[in-house]
C-alpha cells in the first residue's frame, strides 16, 4: 500500500475519533430536545461548568473565593486537601443533578405552555448566567484537568502499523485520549438506548416525548421526568467536559464546542441518539478528509466552515436530519 493512501486512512481514524468528542455534546441537545421541545444552547456552558467544578473539587478550591476575599478582605483559596479524581467525579454529577432541578424549579417550571423562541431565549439567558456563575465560583484562568486519562499518541498503534508503507510511512498516528473518548462514548450511548428502552423512567420519558397531554392522563409526572432528562443531560455535559478539558485544557472557550454541535443535530436529527453519532462521525469525517484533500488547493483552514455548509445543504433537502421524525403539517 502507497504512503498516501495510508495517511489517507490515518486521516478517516481521527476524523471519526474527532466526530465523537463532537457527538457527546450533541447528545445532551438531543435528550432535552426530545423530551421537552427546548433547543438547549446551554448545552456547551453546561460541559464548560462541569468541568470547572470538577477541577475545583479535585484540587479543593473554596467555591466563590475571590467574592469572599473582596468582601471580608481574607486570603482563602483552597481548603488544604484534593479530592481523588472518582469522588470528584461523583460530587460534580451531584452539583449537575442539583443544577438540573434548580433549572425546571426556578426557569422553565414557569414557562410551561410558552413559544418555543421563548423557551429559547431562556437558554441563552441560563448559557450567559451559568458562565458568569462558574467564572466567579472558580475563577477564569486555565485550568488543567487531569483525571488519569492517558495523553498523547499511541506508540503501540505507531509501531504497529510503521512498516506497511515502506520507508515513506511512519505509522499512524492515534491519539490515546481520542480512543478513550471513543470508548466511553460507546458506553454512554448503549447504556442511554437500553435506560430509553427497558426502564420505567426511560419508557415515561419516551411517552412524555411523544405527548406530553397523553402522559400527564396516565400518571406520569411531567416534573419528574424533566428534573431527569435535565440531569441526564448534565451527565453527558459533564462526559464532555471531561474530555474536552483534558484534550485542550478547562478555559472558557470549551463552551463554544456547542457551535460544532450544531452541524452534527443538522445531520443526525434533533431526535435521535444514534442520529447524534452518526452525524457527529460524519462531520468529523467529512471536515478532516477536506482539509486532507481540498484544504492545500484553496488556502487550509476548511475544518473552521466545512461542517456548517454541510449542514445548510441537508437543511435545504433534508431539514429532518437522517434519523429525525419527518415534519408533517396538517392544514
Amino acid at each position: 500500500m502507497s504512503a498516501d493512501f495510508l495517511y489517507g486512512i490515518e486521516v478517516v481514524i481521527n476524523g471519526l475519533m474527532a466526530g465523537v468528542m463532537y457527538a457527546l455534546v450533541a447528545l445532551g441537545f438531543v435528550l432535552i430536545f426530545k423530551a421537552s421541545g427546548i433547543f438547549n444552547y446551554a448545552q456547551g456552558v453546561m460541559a464548560l461548568f462541569a468541568a470547572l467544578t470538577l477541577v475545583g473539587v479535585m484540587e479543593g478550591q473554596v467555591p466563590f473565593s475571590h467574592l469572599i476575599n473582596a468582601v471580608f478582605g481574607t486570603e482563602i483559596h483552597h481548603f488544604g486537601w484534593t479530592v481523588p479524581a472518582f469522588a470528584a467525579i461523583l460530587v460534580t454529577l451531584g452539583v449537575m443533578i442539583f443544577f438540573a432541578w434548580a433549572v425546571h424549579t426556578f426557569v422553565f417550571r414557569h414557562l410551561v405552555g410558552q413559544e418555543p423562541i421563548i423557551l429559547f431565549m431562556a437558554t441563552i439567558g441560563l448559557a450567559y448566567f451559568l458562565e458568569g456563575v462558574g467564572d466567579l465560583m472558580w475563577g477564569s484562568d486555565i485550568k488543567t484537568l487531569a483525571v488519569g486519562l492517558p495523553q498523547g499518541g499511541s506508540l503501540f498503534v505507531e509501531d504497529l502499523t510503521a512498516g506497511l508503507g515502506g520507508d515513506d510511512f511512519y505509522g499512524f498516528f492515534i491519539d490515546k485520549l481520542d480512543m478513550v473518548a471513543t470508548l466511553v462514548a460507546i458506553v454512554l450511548v448503549a447504556a442511554l438506548i437500553g435506560f430509553a428502552q427497558y426502564t420505567k423512567q426511560g419508557r415515561a420519558m419516551r411517552a412524555v416525548a411523544d405527548d406530553h397531554q397523553a402522559a400527564l392522563s396516565v400518571g406520569i409526572s411531567l416534573n419528574y421526568i424533566w428534573v431527569l432528562v435535565w440531569s441526564l443531560a448534565g451527565l453527558v455535559a459533564l462526559v464532555a467536559g471531561v474530555m474536552w478539558g483534558a484534550k485542550s485544557g478547562v478555559q472558557f472557550s470549551l463552551s463554544l464546542i456547542a457551535l460544532k454541535a450544531l452541524p452534527v443535530l443538522m445531520l443526525g436529527g434533533f431526535t435521535s441518539i444514534p442520529g447524534a453519532i452518526v452525524g457527529g462521525l460524519i462531520i468529523g469525517v467529512g471536515e478532516k478528509l477536506f482539509e486532507y484533500m481540498i484544504g492545500p488547493m484553496i488556502g487550509g483552514a476548511t475544518e473552521n466552515w466545512f461542517a456548517y455548509v454541510l449542514a445548510l445543504i441537508f437543511l435545504v433537502f433534508r431539514p429532518q436530519g437522517l434519523f429525525g421524525e419527518k415534519i408533517i403539517e396538517r392544514v
